[in-house]
């Protein structure tokens, strides 16, 4: 059902939390398959894509033309960008597979985002989930630091990633529209690496 799609460069700390994140969805058979879509790192993200069984696909180009190029070559009819780092709370399977069935139901064309929540290091502060929850009611666009959940007939309707531009995650989730994005329950924090 999922294609999940990693863009790294010198990834390999922050890729190690993500991919371990990602064990319970391949699990449960809905993560058909990671790609990382890898930029040439010096460091050992390749060998850790290796060790997981993620697709690598390597190239010098920029991060909007491998994200492109990495979707293009998915099997899934769904598509969940993540960023290095990006670990989905316990309960993000149960909640992508929901909006998934609820969404192929439904005729409204949507795409899905992870509740933003503090660090994966330490506690998480009352006050910064709060700040988060006010921050999404008041209609603050969506980070790529929350991931996203797309169907790739969505994707490619839309003209999927920008491929030379500055931010081409920010720039996609701005076409996207706030109107057509969903918050899922589970949250997603950022791995210090």
């Amino acid at each position: 059902m999922l294609s999940v799609i990693i863009a790294t460069e010198d990834s390999e700390r922050l890729l190690l939390p993500t991919l371990s994140a990602l064990i319970p969805g391949a699990l449960a058979g809905v993560v058909r398959e990671v790609i990382v879509a890898d930029a040439g790192s010096r460091d050992e993200t390749a060998a850790v894509a290796d060790v997981a069984g993620c697709k690598l696909v390597v190239s010098p180009a920029p991060l909007g033309a491998r994200l492109k190029s990495s979707a293009a070559v998915a099997r899934g009819s769904w598509l969940m960008f993540l960023k290095p780092g990006t670990v989905p709370d316990a309960t993000w399977v149960d909640d992508a597979n929901r909006f998934v069935q609820d969404t192929e139901r439904s005729t409204r064309a949507h795409a899905a985002v992870f509740r933003s929540t503090p660090t994966a290091h330490g506690p998480r502060p009352i006050l910064a989930d709060a700040m988060a929850l006010v921050a999404a009611a008041l209609g603050a666009r969506p980070r790529p630091q929350q991931g996203l959940l797309i169907s790739k007939q969505l994707y490619e309707r839309l003209g999927g990633h920008n491929g030379d531009g500055a931010d081409p995650e920010a720039d996609f989730l701005r076409r996207l529209g706030r109107r057509r994005i969903v918050t899922l329950r589970s949250g997603v924090a950022t791995a210090v690496g």
